[in-house]
């Protein structure tokens, strides 16, 4: 993913807290036998199991910072910086539709760590994943999390694939400030959330280059993304760390069905084609 090299980056909505290597503490383990790793992806609604538990990730002196992040120049170059990139235009391009729409949007910062970190929702653990809080409205990005989509999923990886995620993080605070971020502890609920968040990330993708952050992406670059969201579909998940599918388990949607709705929000570029109420 290319980024204008000569454009402004805001680090001010993204908070470091990377440097330790996290306090531990309890150990989670997901249902039906998948184990640590399903939290990846299961905790996006920003649900912490950990809420009673409280810790935080020390600072490092000297360590990199994303202040250090200024210009798309450092996002062509550092992972961090690209997060920062990815996130000013995300915010960038939903600040202005939300004005195009004659409403407000109130932008929401991203807390990078490693390890674990304590928020509104609790505490953030790189086990878990990326997951918006809506308690306080942040999205929590360890970015080893990359490695792992790659390494334990199968993911291709990319930049445009971190852009995914984010987009897909940023699509939930969307949803909150939109009403729709419905936590009613239903599976098939919780997959229409998660299906509607892909969608949103793909108008994003759609608009990636008139935020004026990014070059057009290209096709493999879609390509990237599409193969991310196959990655993190219940059913590779769940073939992958306990060797069956159990549909009736899922709560983030199929591979298919994540790929089919980040393709629709990239298609149409359309918030209001994001309708995955008739999910079943």
């Amino acid at each position: 993913m290319t980024f204008r090299g000569d454009k402004p980056l805001d680090p001010s909505q993204v908070e470091d807290q990377r440097g330790g290597g996290g306090l531990g503490g309890p150990i989670i383990v997901g249902g039906g036998g998948i184990g640590l790793i399903i939290l990846i992806v299961s905790l996006l609604l920003g649900v912490n199991p950990l809420s009673d538990y409280t810790g935080t990730t020390p600072s490092v002196d000297g360590a990199p910072s994303v202040q250090d992040c200024q210009t798309g120049a450092d996002a062509n170059k550092r992972e961090d910086c690209r997060i920062v990139g990815f996130v000013d235009s995300v915010q960038k391009y939903w600040g202005d539709e939300f004005a195009r729409r004659g409403e407000t949007y109130l932008p929401a910062r991203t807390v990078l760590f490693t390890g674990s970190t304590q928020g509104a929702c609790g505490l953030a653990q790189t086990a878990m994943g990326p997951f918006y809080c809506p308690d306080d409205e942040k999205v929590y990005l360890d970015t080893t999390f990359f490695q792992e989509l790659t390494q334990r999923f199968g993911a291709k990886g990319g930049p445009f694939a971190e852009g995914y995620v984010v987009a897909h993080e940023y699509g939930h605070h969307v949803q909150n400030q939109l009403g729709l971020l419905t936590q009613t502890g239903s599976n098939a609920q919780s997959i229409r959330v998660e299906l509607q968040a892909d969608c949103l990330a793909g108008v994003w993708a759609r608009h990636a280059a008139d935020t004026g952050y990014l070059e057009p992406p290209t096709d493999a670059e879609i390509g990237q993304a599409l193969d991310a969201a196959a990655s993190v579909g219940d059913d590779r998940i769940q073939q992958e760390t306990q060797g069956r599918v159990q549909p009736e388990k899922w709560t983030h949607g199929s591979a298919a069905q994540r790929q089919q709705w980040f393709k629709t929000g990239y298609t149409t570029g359309d918030l209001d084609k994001c309708d995955t109420s008739a999910v079943r």
